[in-house]
């Protein structure tokens, strides 16, 4: 059963400069059933966050429908957890307390806030690091702090922008490693945004490949590969051609297209 829905999506905006709209996505279908882990893959500017923004409900369709849990979505809510691209924590606050901000808002005592908190600190690997503050931490154990977060809400889904994008190779290498085995641990339901092909390969279960604005989906893959994965492996590097290919500009050939044209 699916647990995310999108029907016949659309989204324009309206660009005064021009006096016209601007077409960012154009009948978008999508099902994501739990416990998957779904990554949008396209070019920049095709509507990837858009979507995502979409099911978070901080943007909505011109024409369709997104619903999660068979609710349409008409706003955010407890049940979607959100990590954006840059962690956006609390400066003055500890670690713990970031993690726990959402409880502090719902007035928790605080050796409650605090003990809960440490179970999705420890989730993350960050134990022994509650009392540090954002600025003694690097960009890799920051974005675990607002994964531990979103974590900590319990939510149904869990919605990710490009949240690796700003980190190096080795240190994006060790958080998809992390993050596979957080999704295992939380049976979250996972839409993972980003723009590189190996890594939608590593996380993904399933990879909706997307096409240039205006956005459409040009292929849902289901991606049979064993964990963890090898990107030197012949099936890995099947796949990597395959969106490659997916990824051209419609109505370009390959290479050896051509040559057989």
């Amino acid at each position: 059963m699916s647990l995310i829905t999108i029907q016949n999506v659309s989204r324009h905006f309206e660009d005064p400069r021009r006096g016209s709209a601007v077409k960012a996505l154009d009948d978008v279908s999508l099902s994501v059933g739990r416990n998957e882990f779904l990554c949008l893959l396209g070019p920049s500017g095709c509507g990837k966050s858009t979507l995502l923004n979409m099911i978070a409900g901080f943007d909505h369709p011109t024409r369709g429908v997104v619903a999660v849990g068979g609710r349409p979505v008409t706003a955010p809510g407890v049940d979607r957890g959100v990590v954006f691209q840059q962690p956006t924590l609390m400066p003055w606050l500890p670690v713990w307390e970031n993690v726990a901000f959402h409880l502090t808002m719902r007035g928790l005592p605080k050796a409650e806030r605090r003990k809960r908190a440490q179970h999705f600190i420890d989730m993350v690997g960050l134990r022994g690091f509650e009392n540090h503050f954002p600025s003694e931490l690097s960009g890799g154990m920051n974005q675990r702090v607002g994964i531990a977060r979103a974590l900590l809400m319990n939510p149904e889904v869990i919605l990710m922008d490009e949240p690796f994008g700003a980190l190096d190779e080795q240190t994006k290498m060790d958080m998809h490693a992390e993050l596979v085995r957080i999704w295992r641990d939380s049976q979250s339901t996972i839409v993972f945004v980003t723009h590189g092909i190996e890594e939608s390969l590593a996380l993904g279960t399933h990879i909706a490949v997307m096409s240039a604005r205006p956005g459409r989906i040009r292929e849902l893959i289901d991606v049979d590969l064993p964990r963890p994965r090898d990107s030197t492996s012949p099936r890995f590097n099947d796949y990597k051609r395959h969106i490659l290919q997916l990824l051209r500009p419609e109505g370009v050939a390959t290479p050896a297209a051509a040559a057989h044209g």
